[in-house]
Parts: C-alpha cells; structure tokens; sequence
C-alpha cells in the first residue's frame, strides 16, 4: 500500500503508529492489524505446505500465459490482472516507507521485512483463488469480484442459510470499508503525497507549484486523468498499468542495482549488518522485537495481503481455474515487498546518506528525502526522476483503488450506469481535494476501518481455506493433464495438495 509517514502538512503515520490500535510488547508497540495479518500468513503457510515456494516456478509459467484456455470468461490476462494488482500495493510506501522502517528499526528491520513478505504471499493465494472462485461475470461480460462475493457466497456454499445470512452481513460492511478507506487512503492520500513531493523538487512553498492555484492545477491534472482511464473500466485501467508499472518498477529496481555495484565492496558489511541487526539490533526501541514489529510493519501495509482488496483486481481475468489466478497473486507480495521493498533498503544501507543517519539519530527527515539522498550519493540527477516515479506511483494506485471502490460502490448502489457515473464524479473531486487539503481525522478513521476490514476479510479466509484447498487440487490435475498431452506422459510428481475437511 502506498503510504508515506511525512507530508507537507505535518505527520500522516498509518495505523502503524495509532496507540488506539497498538498494545505494548517489550518496549516497542505492536499493532494489532500487523499481528492479526502476520498470524494469518503463518497459518496459510503452514496449511498450504509452503505453496508460495513450492509453486513459485508454476505461478510464473501461469502469467507467461502457459496454461491459458480458449474460451474463458474474464476481461484480463494473467499478466495484467497482477499489474492492475501490483499497481495498487507499490509506490510510496516501497520508496518512503521503506526508508522510515531502516531509519527507525536499523537495517534489521529489512530481515524482518523479506520474511512478512514471503508469508503474505499465501494469504494472497487464498483470498485471490477464492475471489476468482466466487466471483459474478455479467450479461455484458464484466465481472465483479473480492470479498463482497466470496463471503456470502463461500459460506452460504459451507454453512448453508445461516453462513449466507452472516456472509450477506460480513459483505455489506466490507464493502463500507473498502469504499471509505479507497477515498480517503487510496485517493486523496496518494494525491496530497505525490503533490507534496513534487513541490519539494520544485522550490518548496515558494516554488512554482507552492501556491494555491498550482496545487489546484496539479489536483485537476491529476483528476482528469484518472476520470479518463476510470470511464474505460478494468480494461482500460490494466491496459495502462501493464504498461506504466513495469515501467516505473524497471527504472528503480535498475536504478538500485546501480548503486548497488558502484558500491559492490561495501555489499557484504551491508548484508552482514541487515542479519545482525535483525537478531542484536542497537539503539532500537525493543531491541529483537522492535527490529521485527518494524520490517512486519511495513511488509504487511505495503502487499495488503490478506486485506481482500486485491482480489478485486484479480478476478476479473481469464480462467477456468480459480486457483491458477491465486498463484499468479502470490507473486504480488514477492515482487512488493520481498524485491521492490529489499532493493530500497539495501540501497540506502549501502549508500549510507549523511540524512539516513540524521534520521536515525532522531531528527524527523522525510523518508523520500532519505532514498531520494542515497540516489544522489551515485546518480545526482536521479531525485528529478525518482520524483517521476512517485507521481506515477501514486497514480496508478489512484487508477486501482478507484476500480476497487467502483466494485464496493456498485454492489451496495447498484451496477445503473447513472449509479457508476455518480461514483466516477465522486472519485474524481476526491483526487482534486488531494492537492489542496488533507483531513487527518478521516485519514485516521480510515485506518480505524482499514483494520477492521483485514479481520471481517481473514475470519473469512479461514472458513474457506478447505475450498481453495479443493481449487488448488483442480488445477494441479489440470496442469498435469495438459504437460501429459504436451509430453505423450503424466507426470510422476503431480505435487498434489492433501485435502482436508
């Protein structure tokens, strides 16, 4: 999830930091949310036989598009289901928050950080096989998806009456959620960041944009794009970031590796000191622990695993299998996290700018300047372009959460066009407010909400975990049928999942 901790207004932590949300461990606080999602990656882990290890290679060969069938309902491939996904989870909080978890929990955190990733990637695989699983393609060939679906209709599917009464309920607040924290979180939040970073890079307050009227500018801009691309729908909106996210991620990931090899001979003490400091972390509050609730921290409000949001995106592709598609999903996280994530960490490790360590000292240093500075230590001219990045980021979030809020908004309004156009209008004035103004009070209740989504969502993955267990299964047989008719032989190791009642 896109978020920074600074902005041009003063502080816009996540719920990371919402003492309301948190409880004390060890000298540090732990939030509930991060341990509610982390517990669910270790269980989906353990329950699944490690899937996103084992069928890593398997997922990859599903969004080059190896096991594609004729025919499929759906409006999206494999390859750009996971882009419009991906799009919603990387940005500023892979490039910002990043830079706060190192400053604050010391390059430890970045342990901690990779191996939250690695556990959110078989939530993903749950809640994206089951939002596939359940979702309802319609007369005209769009499809709608996530967990205002999969609830009522999985456990009416389990339970009968009494599960579908709970799921109808369960659905309407989901649904509440995902539309109030879209607006406030992944509309007007990622417009005021992009907007305060651009104004940093441009002379500040005194600057060309500093005024009024270019932060009105700017959120018009901003607006008019995103309506544009809204009015096309899902297709539209993966058309654009199939092409804009690997785009953007390829340049920084590039970017990092080349500050990375101009400093090749300080790699090793980089990696020593990321190990270390994740079991004897110095001058952490919490010191284990504290090194640990950070990385997690971060991992969980950067891949949304397990927060039902993602499933929307994905089940709008292509497919017979639900399960092929919750593969697909588990590369998110992966590529979230355990890459984009690591690779900012360790560049600013390596880089060591005189900000990083000012920050960990204890002067409050935005975390793009941080990243922004360990850029400038080899590529003085990349903080214009990293500017770029942000902005493009945090459009293609606008550009998701957009259609994860059209789905919420149509299932409790209705799918009129007259309903969706009332939306798109909504949307788009939320993104022009971005520029101008931030409502902390609503930012702070969406993160309230944002919490209880991830445990009306998760209470829900663990009732249905036996279905996708079956769905798992289903696909399995398929891919071993289909390299049996390619090969003129099955298989040996059909690598079949146990099910379980």
């Amino acid at each position: 999830m896109s978020y920074c901790p600074t902005t041009r207004w003063g502080s816009a932590s996540h719920a990371s930091s919402r003492a309301a949300w948190s409880v004390p461990v060890g000298g540090t606080d732990l939030p509930l949310i991060v341990a509610w999602l982390v517990v669910a990656g270790l269980v989906f882990t353990g329950w699944f036989g490690l899937v996103q290890i084992r069928k890593f290679r398997l997922a990859v060969d599903v969004v080059r598009g190896k096991y594609d069938e004729e025919g499929s309902a759906g409006e999206v491939n494999h390859f750009q289901a996971l882009t419009a996904a991906v799009s919603g989870t990387v940005g500023l909080g892979n490039i910002a928050g990043v830079a706060v978890a190192v400053s604050i929990g010391g390059p430890g955190a970045t342990f901690w950080m990779i191996l939250c990733g690695l556990l959110g990637m078989a939530t993903k695989f749950v809640e994206v096989t089951l939002g596939v699983k359940y979702r309802e393609v319609h007369a005209d060939g769009t499809v709608s998806g996530g967990p205002m679906h999969y609830l009522p209709k999985g456990l009416a599917d389990r339970f009968g009456k009494n599960g579908k009464t709970l799921g109808k309920v369960l659905a309407v607040l989901a649904s509440f959620m995902i539309l109030f924290f879209g607006l406030f979180g992944g509309n007007l939040f990622q417009v005021n960041q992009s907007y305060a970073q651009l104004v940093s890079v441009s002379g500040g307050e005194n600057g060309a944009l500093g005024s009024s009227a270019g932060a009105l500018f700017f959120g018009i801009l901003i607006a008019a794009l995103v309506g544009i691309v809204l009015l096309g729908g899902i297709r539209s909106i993966a058309n654009v970031t199939s092409k804009l996210v690997p785009a953007m991620a390829g340049i920084y990931i590039a970017a990092c590796l080349v500050v990375i090899l101009v400093n090749v001979t300080a790699v090793p003490d980089a990696l020593a000191s990321i190990v270390k400091g994740a079991f004897n972390p110095e001058g952490v509050a919490g010191g284990v622990l504290g090194a640990l609730i950070i990385g997690f921290k971060r991992a969980a409000f950067s891949n949304e695993a397990g927060l039902g949001s993602a499933p929307i995106a994905h089940s709008a592709v292509k497919t017979k299998h639900p399960a092929s598609e919750g593969l697909v999903a588990l590369l998110e996280p992966f590529i979230d996290t355990v890459v984009i994530c690591t690779m900012t960490a360790l560049t600013i490790v390596i880089a060591n700018p005189a900000s990083w360590a000012e920050a960990r000292a204890g002067e409050s240093i935005g975390g793009v300047t941080i990243t922004s500075d360990a850029f400038g230590t080899v590529l003085p001219w990349f903080p214009c372009i990293l500017t770029i990045a942000v902005m493009l980021f945090a459009i293609s979030t606008v550009l998701t959460w957009g259609y994860y809020c059209l789905k919420a908004w149509t299932y409790l309004f209705g799918r009129s066009k007259a309903s969706e156009l009332i939306f798109k209008v909504l949307y788009t004035l939320f993104a022009v407010a971005g520029s101008l103004l931030t409502l902390q009070t609503l930012i702070d209740m969406a993160d309230a909400i944002l919490f209880m989504l991830a445990v009306i969502n998760i209470i829900g993955l663990y009732l249905l975990a036996p279905v996708v267990k079956r769905e798992l299964n289903s696909f399995l047989e398929f891919v071993r049928a289909r390299k049996a008719s390619e090969t003129g032989h099955a298989d040996e190791d059909p690598e079949l999942v146990k099910t379980t009642a």
